[in-house]
């Protein structure tokens, strides 16, 4: 079964997604555990910044659908439930009280391309692979996700990645403006690390830049909340609509 861990040191809390044998794709019991890290990370007030990263060389392959067979309602109340503890952890992240760096390494996919564009920073390996890959599988894009990748890229890359199913490099990501910095695939995580450190040297100053600059420079589009309940319906429908 897949796991979250939660790593402090020198200020810095370390986020590690852990579902080896599925790519560390995301379920409902591992959206809740990394909620609660969250609240965790956030209630601890010596620590100045996280890292968000996955366990053996990849990010997230994305949701894990493995209990999305026949027979599975997405408008159910359980339905509903499953889907929202991943859109929880989501938000989560993204609403943490410390500046937070996505290492990027492997692929990130659908719901693991959701997570790491939470983040406010990416370090992503030259090599990564970052994609929606929603359409492909014949789902509509959920999470919030044409809301997070307008506010990170241009029109055109929001288009392409989100209705087009282009897939990206971790070079190309530098290159667009989805990730701060793209390097070698074996110093992603030192690299993130060492930016988490440098912010984590002052907590409470950074804890305060941070919710200056949430509150200067919030998406002018859609807000995050609005775009989850505007692509749930249809995400639903896409859902249902494939199990049947």
């Amino acid at each position: 079964m897949g796991e979250v861990h939660l790593e402090l040191a020198a200020g810095v809390a370390t986020i590690t997604i852990a579902a080896p044998e599925i790519r560390n794709g995301l379920d409902a019991r591992m959206g809740a555990a990394l909620e609660e890290i969250c609240a965790t990370i956030n209630a601890d007030r010596s620590l100045g910044a996280a890292v968000i990263r996955g366990a053996g060389g990849t990010f997230c392959s994305g949701a894990d659908t493995r209990a999305w067979g026949p027979g599975f309602d997405p408008a159910s109340p359980d339905g509903v439930e499953r889907v929202d503890a991943i859109y929880r952890a989501f938000v989560s992240v993204g609403d943490l009280l410390v500046p937070t760096v996505a290492a990027v390494r492997g692929a990130a996919v659908g719901a693991g391309l959701n997570l790491a564009m939470a983040a406010d920073l990416r370090i992503v390996a030259d090599n990564a692979r970052l994609m929606a890959g929603f359409l492909k599988i014949g789902i509509h894009p959920g999470g919030g996700f044409f809301s997070l990748l307008n506010r990170l890229g241009s029109r055109d890359t929001t288009v392409a990645m989100g209705l087009f199913s282009e897939e990206i490099s971790g070079s190309d990501a530098a290159r667009l403006g989805l990730a701060w910095r793209s390097v070698p695939d074996e110093i992603v995580e030192s690299t993130a690390m060492d930016l988490a450190k440098s912010a984590a040297k002052d907590p409470e100053l950074t804890r305060a830049a941070l919710k200056s600059f949430r509150t200067e420079t919030g998406p002018p589009q859609v807000g995050w909340p609005a775009a989850l309940e505007m692509e749930r319906g249809v995400q639903m429908w896409s859902q249902k609509r494939k199990a049947l």
